[in-house]
């Protein structure tokens, strides 16, 4: 019973005055000073960039997207493409009957060519007086009237072809060789996906913060955790009064392919790039609305002590905040083992969070605080 109470009172001397006395006088009773102090997982901080993010959802459309319908009414006589071929400005993608506009055609040629020999003939004449004035000018005008009327049939001929009007991909085809089709037709759709648009509307409260040119990240659940990037191409002329946001319009590369129209994508704008303090949120310690951290600094007797600061705290990004008062560069703040320490107590170092430096070493070389 006396070696309990002596133990006890050992252990209250030790917390109280230190365990100097007691470690000289019962050195089979009192573990040793390195064992007694709090460990401790400290982290440095550091100088980093860092942007502020704006998160949206929006709506991919093709860079350029028309439904393919007919000009006349008339019967398909061909189709020259397959459902999801890529194809080029000016290809010929339905035919449709121009048998007669074909013969008119030639008529008008003929008529063209005729009016054109007459012409010929007559103006050299005219220029020796052989010929009137009147006459020449009959016969160019007979020239033009056929000309125009040539024009007039080869662009009837032009309207019963389908013709690719950009470089795209088409889509489904909704027509077959014999169909009657007509304006308003839809035989299928032609997309531009070497790039596509994304649209989305962001809060009027970051409108300062937005502009052409402006880098963004886009993903989509449906293609796993594939990051594509791009830009802000332009912003709506108007905020809508409902919602109080803007529309944003930007631009994605889609080299692969793999983006189509329609597709949902969240967005991350970051804006603002700068380079501030950061550290871990982990090291936050918060009390009636501050934030705290607690910092490893050099204990005048040797050894680390805890020391705590009040710090002002900026924006957050995954894991990590920014610091904009109350801390330097380089200085270590625990990351582990906050719940455990009071300011003035001493600690020892376990760890130092995702670095290389010697702790020790670098919290000696800097002056308490």
């Amino acid at each position: 019973m006396k070696y309990k109470k002596l133990q006890r009172a050992a252990g209250r001397w030790h917390w109280r005055a230190g365990c100097v006395a007691v470690a000289l006088s019962f050195p089979c009773l009192q573990p040793s000073i390195a064992q007694q102090l709090t460990q401790v997982i400290v982290e440095q901080v550091r100088l980093d960039d860092f942007q502020d993010r704006v998160e949206a959802l929006g709506t991919l459309k093709a860079n350029e997207s028309v439904e393919l319908t007919a000009k006349v009414t008339d019967r398909v006589v061909a189709i020259d493409f397959v459902s999801g071929q890529e194809v080029r400005k000016g290809d010929v993608l339905v035919r449709m009957t121009n048998d007669e506009q074909s013969a008119l055609l030639e008529e008008a040629r003929s008529t063209r060519d005729e009016a054109k020999e007459q012409y010929d003939r007559v103006r050299p004449l005219a220029e020796r007086g052989y010929a009137t004035g009147a006459q020449l000018d009959e016969r160019q005008r007979e020239h033009e009237t056929a000309k125009a009327r040539y024009l007039a049939m080869q662009i009837r001929m032009d309207d019963r072809l389908v013709i690719a009007p950009f470089d795209g991909v088409v889509g489904l085809r909704n027509i077959s060789v014999g169909a009657l089709v007509g304006p308003g037709t839809v035989i299928t759709t032609l997309n531009d996906l070497s790039k596509m648009k994304l649209d989305f509307s962001v809060p009027a409260t970051f409108l300062t913060a937005l502009r052409p040119g402006l880098p963004l990240k886009a993903r989509s659940t449906a293609l796993g955790d594939k990051v594509f990037e791009g830009f802000v191409s332009s912003l709506d002329n108007q905020i809508d009064p409902i919602t109080r946001s803007i529309k944003v319009r930007a631009l994605i590369n889609n080299p692969e392919r793999l983006l189509r129209p329609g597709l949902s994508m969240s967005v991350e704008l970051e804006k603002d790039p700068r380079e501030t303090l950061v550290i871990s949120e982990e090291a936050l310690v918060r009390r009636a609305g501050q934030s705290y951290v607690f910092v490893v600094v050099a204990a005048p007797e040797g050894g680390e002590m805890v020391e705590q600061r009040r710090v002002q705290i900026g924006s957050r990004r995954a894991g990590e905040v920014e610091v904009l008062s109350g801390l330097e560069q380089g200085d270590f703040v625990i990351t582990h083992g906050t719940i455990k320490v009071r300011p003035g107590q001493r600690v020892t170092i376990a760890a130092e969070q995702a670095s290389d430096v010697e702790v020790r070493d670098m919290i000696r070389k800097k002056p308490s605080t």
